[in-house]
C-alpha cells in the first residue's frame, strides 16, 4: 500500500491548500511563462517522464506475472516448474529495473527541481535588490523571504512531484483499470463500490485539517516574528530594560501550547485518514478474495486471476485518491509560480539605460537643476500580499522637493539644514540615485545621473549615515564590501585614516573579528569610524554625510570628526548638518524649508540676514556649549562641541514608510 499511502498524503496536502488556492486568481499568461521558464530543462523532463511511464508499467506488470505464477502452479503440468522459474526471474528482473528507473527518476527529478529553485531564487533575489528603497520600508521582511523559500519550493513541485504524480497516476490508473476489467469486470466494479465511502469522509477531514493548519501557520508566523524582534540586539535590550522576560515567556508559551495542541489534532486526523484508507482498501481486497474465490471455485476465473486482481487493487486506490484532487495540486503549483512572478513583475525603481555613460572619474561636481520629486505611492512600489493588507494605498504623495537648484564645485563642502521633513535626506538620495527625480536634472561630473552607468556612479559617491550598517561578518569583509579586491595593507591604511586602526589591532582576531548583528559589538563611535574606513577604502570623489555624528557623546564625536577630516580632505562634501561646528565651516549652507531652498550662503551671512537659519541658530545651534578645540590629521584646528539635542530629525525614510 505504499502507493496508496503516498496518494493519501498528497490528498491531505491538497485539501489543506484548497481554500488558499480557490481564493487566488491567476494572472493571464502564467502557464505560458512557466513553460518558457522550464524550457532549459525540456530534455531532462522528457527523460524524467519516460522513467515515470516505465515505472508505472512495471508496477502493473508485476501483479499480472504474479497471477501467472499462481496459474502455473495450479496447472501443475510437466512444464509448470520451468514456467514458474522463468516468471520468477522475470519478476526479479522487473524489480531490479524498477529500482534502477526509480534512481534515475529521482536523479532527474532532483536535477530539474533544484535547477528551477536555483533559477527562481537567483532571479528573485537579483530583482529585489533593484527595487526602490521605499519597497523595503513597506514590505514585511518575513513575507518577502517566504517568496524566496516557500513559494519557490511550491513552484519547484510543479515539475517534480505534481507533474510526475499526475503522469504516473494517470498511466497506472488506466493500465490497472484496463487489466482488471479485462480479467473480471464484476470484481472490478465491486471493488470500486467502497471508494465513495472513503473519499467523502476524507474531504471533511481535509477541510478540518485545512482550518487547523492555517491557524498553526498563523501562530508559527507570529512566533517567528516575535523571536526575530526579541532576539535582535535592540529588542533584547528593550526587554531587559523593562524587565519583562516573564511576560514574554508567558506570551510565547501560550502560542507554543496552541501549536502543540494543533500538532496533536493534526497527527490524529492524519492517522485516522490513513487508517480509514487502509481499512477500506483491505475491505475491498476481502471482497475481491470473496467474490473472486467464489468465481474461481465455480470455474469462471482462475486462482491466478484472483491474486492478480487483489494485487492490482492496491495500486488502484492510491492513484484514484490522488487524481481526485489533481486540480488542486496543479493550481497550488500555479499559484506558487504566480506569487513569484508577482515579485518579478514589480518594476525596479532604478534601471540603467542601454547607452549609459560612465561618470568622469574624480570630477566631483554636483548640480541640481529645478529638481522636483515626490515619493511613489504604495501601489507603485509594493504588493498588498507583502504588506499583509487587503489593498494598497494609491494616494499620490505630495512633492517633497519643489524646484531645487544649486551647484557644488569640486572640493567644496555644502551643508544642508532645515526643519524635519524639509527634504534634506531626500535630496542626498537623488545624488546617489537611490531615487530618480520626478522632474528636473541631477548631474554628477556633468552627466545626468539617469544617463550614467550605475557602477561609475556608485564609485564616485560615498555615503556615511547616522546609523551606518555593518553586516554580521568580519571587519575585513565589511570593508571589502566597498572594494572587493582591497589588500590587507589597504584596509589597514583606511582604518588608520578613520582613527580606528589601534582599536582593531587590539582585538584578538584583528581584521577577522566578527562585528555582530548590525555591528552591535562596537560602540556607536567605533561603528561610525569603521564605516568611515569603508568609505576611505572606496575612495570616492563625492562624500555625503547624513547626520554622521548624530547621537554620539562628545568623546566619540571628536574621534569621528577627526576621521571625517581625513575622509573629506580634497573631496566634494554634502553634509546634512547636525553639529554647529560642521555647519560653521561649510563653504556654502543651503537652508531648506518645505521642499525649497529658502536661504543660501555662509554661516556669518545667514546669521546676519535674520531668517530661518538665524532662528535655528538662536534656538538650537547656540545650545552647543564648551567648544573643545583639537588638531586634526592635517594640522588644522577645529572646534568640537558638546553634544546637543537634535535640531532636526531628518526624514531618513520616505513619508509613506511611517504608515
Amino acid at each position: 500500500m505504499s502507493d496508496g499511502g503516498m496518494g493519501g498524503w498528497n490528498m491531505i496536502r491538497s485539501m489543506r491548500n484548497r481554500d488558499e488556492v480557490s481564493a487566488h486568481r491567476l494572472k493571464r499568461g502564467t502557464a505560458r511563462r512557466i513553460v518558457e521558464f522550464a524550457r532549459p530543462y525540456q530534455r531532462d523532463m522528457v527523460v524524467f517522464l519516460v522513467t515515470v511511464v516505465i515505472a508505472a508499467v512495471i508496477g502493473v506488470a508485476t501483479p499480472v506475472l504474479a497471477g501467472d505464477v499462481i496459474n502455473a502452479i495450479s496447472r501443475s503440468g510437466p512444464d509448470a516448474g520451468p514456467t514458474v522459474v522463468r516468471l520468477a526471474l522475470v519478476i526479479a528482473a522487473l524489480a531490479v529495473a524498477d529500482a534502477l528507473f526509480s534512481l534515475a527518476q529521482r536523479w532527474y527529478s532532483a536535477r530539474i527541481g533544484e535547477g528551477i529553485i536555483l533559477d527562481l531564487r537567483t532571479r528573485v533575489y537579483d530583482h529585489v535588490q533593484r527595487m526602490p528603497l521605499q519597497f523595503f520600508t513597506r514590505t514585511q521582511t518575513g513575507a518577502l523571504v517566504s517568496r524566496l523559500n516557500n513559494d519557490v519550493m511550491g513552484a519547484q513541485r510543479a515539475f517534480t512531484s505534481t507533474l510526475s504524480g499526475v503522469v504516473s497516476n494517470v498511466i497506472q490508473l488506466v493500465l490497472t483499470a484496463a487489466v482488471m476489467l479485462t480479467l473480471s469486470w464484476q470484481i472490478t466494479v465491486l471493488s470500486l463500490i467502497l471508494l465513495p465511502i472513503f473519499i467523502i469522509p476524507a474531504r471533511r477531514v481535509g477541510r478540518r485539517l485545512a482550518d487547523i493548519t492555517r491557524e498553526s501557520y498563523d501562530l508559527n508566523a507570529k512566533m517567528s516574528a516575535t523571536m526575530t524582534e526579541r532576539f535582535g540586539v535592540a529588542g533584547a535590550l528593550l526587554v531587559k530594560l523593562f524587565g519583562s522576560p516573564d511576560m514574554e515567556a508567558r506570551r510565547f508559551a501560550g502560542r507554543a501550547e496552541r501549536v502543540r495542541d494543533i500538532g496533536i489534532q493534526s497527527a490524529m486526523y492524519s492517522r485516522t485518514f490513513f487508517v480509514a484508507m487502509l481499512l477500506v482498501a483491505s475491505l475491498a481486497q476481502a471482497l475481491t478474495y470473496g467474490l473472486g474465490g467464489w468465481l474461481a471455485v465455480a470455474g469462471s476465473v482462475s486462482a491466478g486471476t484472483v491474486v492478480t486482481l487483489a494485487l492490482l487493487l492496491t495500486r488502484l486506490y492510491g492513484p484514484l485518491t490522488a487524481l481526485s484532487n489533481v486540480r488542486v495540486d496543479v493550481m497550488s503549483a500555479l499559484v506558487s509560480f504566480d506569487r513569484v512572478f508577482e515579485v518579478l513583475d514589480l518594476r525596479p525603481g532604478i534601471e540603467e539605460k542601454s547607452n549609459a555613460v560612465a561618470v568622469p572619474r574624480g570630477n566631483g561636481r554636483v548640480e541640481f537643476h529645478d529638481v522636483r520629486f515626490r515619493y511613489p505611492s504604495a501601489a507603485e512600489v509594493s504588493l498588498a500580499s507583502l504588506e499583509e493588507v487587503t489593498t494598497l494605498d494609491r494616494t499620490v504623495n505630495e512633492p517633497v522637493l519643489k524646484g531645487v537648484s544649486f551647484a557644488v564645485e569640486p572640493g567644496q563642502m555644502v551643508a544642508l539644514v532645515g526643519p524635519s521633513g524639509a527634504g534634506k535626506s531626500t535630496l542626498s538620495m537623488l545624488i546617489s540615485r537611490i531615487y530618480d527625480v520626478s522632474d528636473g536634472q541631477v548631474l554628477v561630473g556633468g552627466v545626468d545621473v539617469r544617463d550614467a552607468t550605475l557602477a561609475s556612479l556608485r564609485d564616485e559617491i560615498g555615503v556615511v549615515t547616522q546609523d551606518s550598517h555593518l553586516f554580521h561578518e568580519t571587519i575585513a569583509e565589511n570593508l571589502r564590501y566597498a572594494r572587493p579586491g582591497a589588500t590587507d595593507d589597504e584596509i589597514w591604511a583606511a582604518l588608520a585614516g578613520a582613527q580606528v586602526a589601534d582599536l582593531v589591532r587590539s582585538l584578538p582576531d584583528g581584521l577577522e573579528t566578527t562585528v555582530g548583528e548590525r555591528g552591535y559589538r562596537f560602540s556607536g563611535g567605533e561603528k561610525q569610524r569603521i564605516a568611515i574606513a569603508r568609505l576611505l577604502l572606496k575612495a570616492p570623489s563625492i562624500v555625503i554625510l547624513d547626520e554622521a555624528t548624530a547621537h554620539l557623546d562628545s568623546e566619540s564625536e571628536a574621534a569621528v570628526q577627526r576621521a571625517l577630516s581625513v575622509a573629506l580632505a580634497g573631496r566634494t562634501a554634502l553634509v546634512i548638518a547636525h553639529r554647529f561646528s560642521t555647519v560653521r565651516d561649510a563653504d556654502q549652507i543651503l537652508v531648506l524649508d518645505e521642499g525649497r531652498i529658502v536661504e543660501r550662503g555662509r554661516h556669518e551671512e545667514l546669521v546676519a540676514v535674520g531668517g530661518l537659519y538665524a532662528e535655528l541658530y538662536r534656538t538650537q545651534f547656540a545650545l552647543a556649549e564648551s567648544p573643545a578645540p583639537y588638531v586634526d590629521a592635517t594640522g588644522r584646528e577645529t572646534v568640537i562641541t558638546v553634544p546637543m539635542a537634535n535640531y532636526v530629525a531628518d526624514e531618513a525614510m520616505p513619508p509613506a514608510a511611517a504608515n
